[in-house]
């Protein structure tokens, strides 16, 4: 293959130098008055628009000359350029022009290079243009990534100037889908009225057609009784008037019959599908290590267990998601001490073995930073370490950085601000509750100002701008209380407390919520889940996991094209995160 591709290369190279000279040409392409020499052949094998025009059973097989209208010079002479080279320059002052030549002629090649081109190009504020573009000429790959680009990124998007000009299909398309990423209605609602407002007098009588499409049962009761229902667009259109009673009645409905009972084929309850996906990876389970990997729908707030069987038991390991993989690192499985590594495709869902670590590390903690997986610490079946080591994808090779200054098996670790922090954990004598940094720029480790309680299996994760610890073991109790290091004044405050103790359990933060996965609560394993919302001070209960466990490990994954894989079936009866708080003396089902 490799020979036959260097051999079509060269007798390429060896035509466009005939072409340049004007020998052996059999076909002159004619555009307004500039003329083109070419060979039919060669015109042929990148163009079926070519290769009907010289064969054709009306044209003279011996005609020489060929006018071609309705095209711009400077792009014939790219397409013809093309058909000799297979390479072709595309700009963003030629881009348009180009694709929209090589549609017209049928070089796939070119509209390919078009496409890529644009994709790389997606922004907020051309990913509508580049939409409408590709559907106009056809180009269902880039039709398709633009269109998501939009979805994913619509709190955004629908303040663009593009955003505007959609037209009122093209906008019902958009907010009427259930990949919308939007944590709550109300941005669908405003962006309903952005672009309506942007032409009232023509686009006014469209708010009866474009309300349906916003899952108002998912609203507050305060934001819908203030700021829709009591809406002048709303209230002077009649046809909204059944619209909002509906609304009213699923939100009725959903108050009173409670969240388990909610039926997602209602469109106006029906979630829309996570962006952000949490997984709930191994742990301790039944007196043994499990394989168990659950997912976290928070727009539904459900589990799915998505185990597929082919990955071994696994407990106190670390976990991490970079650059569209999930790393599994170290661990135990109740006889092995893991140095092992498994990276597994949300995409495939397909698990691959990469390079081991310098060290066995149960008990270990994981952090992501620079496109860099660092594991630190643990426990190697003798002792506990303060040992730390890199792993860098692009070479599959661990390379040991600078030890801590503290040996920490059961810590937690995460990062801010381009550093690593590590908190708490167990040295072997004692639970520890000092926490340090790393900088990969120096390669050096800082001692930071120490929690205020000692922690062992402690879940940190940076949110808010600040490095959480949350819960563990304290050498007598587990813990319920919580505090965050702001790294700017090195200081440790206390923040509101979890409903319930724990030690070894899973942390992420999802849709700006910090959730507290399983655990152990002093007495047994537990499947209990709850989060915290900074904005407001409180916790909050989430819906429990599937499997009671602890040491466990979570991660979160972004943007994938198969979520539904991962979230709660939405044709099907089950519960959205959104909790009404209706007040009985609010009589919201009065129009």
């Amino acid at each position: 293959l490799a020979s036959h591709q260097k051999m079509s290369a060269m007798t390429c190279t060896i035509f466009n130098e005939l072409r340049l000279e004007g020998k052996l040409c059999d076909v002159v392409i004619k555009v307004n008055d500039i003329e083109f020499n070419a060979h039919k052949n060669i015109l042929c094998g990148c163009s079926s628009y070519f290769r009907a025009l010289f064969t054709s059973g009306w044209n003279n097989v011996e005609k020489r000359v060929y006018r071609i209208p309705g095209v711009n010079p400077d792009m014939m002479r790219l397409i013809i350029e093309y058909a000799y080279t297979r390479s072709v320059p595309v700009t963003a002052e030629n881009v348009e022009s180009l694709l929209a030549a090589a549609d017209q002629f049928c070089v796939l090649g070119i509209v390919r290079a078009c496409c890529d081109y644009l994709e790389a190009q997606l922004c907020l504020e051309n990913c509508i243009g580049i939409w409408k573009f590709a559907d106009f000429y056809f180009c269902p790959d880039l039709c398709r990534r633009a269109y998501l680009f939009i979805l994913h990124h619509f709190e955004m998007v629908r303040f663009s100037e593009e955003f505007m000009e959609l037209s009122l299909a093209q906008l019902c398309d958009i907010i009427e889908k259930d990949d919308l990423n939007v944590k709550q209605e109300d941005v669908v609602f405003e962006a309903v009225l952005r672009w309506i407002n942007h032409s009232p007098q023509d686009r006014k009588a469209h708010v009866s057609v474009l309300l349906p499409k916003v899952r108002m049962a998912l609203m507050t009761a305060d934001y819908f009784m203030n700021n829709v229902k009591s809406n002048t667009l709303v209230k002077d259109n009649d046809d909204c008037k059944p619209i909002i009673i509906s609304a009213l009645k699923a939100m009725y409905d959903l108050n009173m019959n409670g969240p388990s009972n909610t039926d997602f084929r209602n469109p106006l309850t029906r979630p829309r599908l996570p962006y952000a996906i949490l997984l709930a990876i191994g742990g301790w389970s039944g007196g043994s290590p499990t394989n168990g990997i659950e997912a976290y729908d928070a727009r539904a707030d459900r589990w799915v267990n998505v185990t597929r069987e082919e990955e071994s038991p696994r407990a106190y390991h670390g976990a991490a998601y970079l650059n569209g993989f999930v790393y599994c690192v170290g661990g135990f499985d109740s006889v092995d001490y893991f140095n092992s590594v498994r990276k597994f495709n949300p995409v495939t869902r397909t698990w691959h073995q990469v390079a081991p670590m310098h060290s066995r590390r149960c008990y270990v903690s994981v952090a992501v930073l620079d496109g860099c997986i660092y594991a630190m610490g643990g426990f190697d079946g003798y002792v506990r370490l303060n040992t730390a080591e890199c792993y860098e994808p692009e070479t599959n090779q661990w390379t040991l950085i600078a030890p801590m200054h503290e040996q920490r098996s059961d810590a937690s670790a995460t990062t801010l601000h381009g550093k690593v922090y590590i908190c708490g954990g167990f040295n072997g004598n004692e639970c520890l509750f000092t926490a340090e940094s790393y900088s990969p720029q120096t390669n050096q480790w800082t001692l930071t100002a120490p929690m205020r309680s000692r922690r062992s299996g402690v879940g940190v994760i940076a949110y808010a701008e600040q490095v959480y610890a949350v819960g563990g073991f304290d050498g007598a109790n587990r813990l319920r209380n919580a505090e965050a290091y702001n790294p700017l004044t090195n200081t440790w405050r206390t923040v509101p407390t979890m409903f319930n103790p724990r030690s070894n359990f899973g942390i992420e933060v999802v849709d700006d919520l910090l959730f507290v996965v399983g655990g152990f609560n002093g007495f047994t394993t537990t499947f209990n889940v709850e989060c915290y919302d900074e904005k407001t001070e409180e916790w909050y209960d989430a819906h429990d996991m599937g499997i009671f466990r602890s040491a466990l490990s979570c991660c979160v994954v972004h943007g994938l094209p198969n979520v539904a894989q991962y979230a709660a079936p939405r044709d099907s009866l089950q519960s959205p995160r959104e909790e009404l708080k209706l007040s009985a003396s609010n009589s919201i089902l009065s129009v």
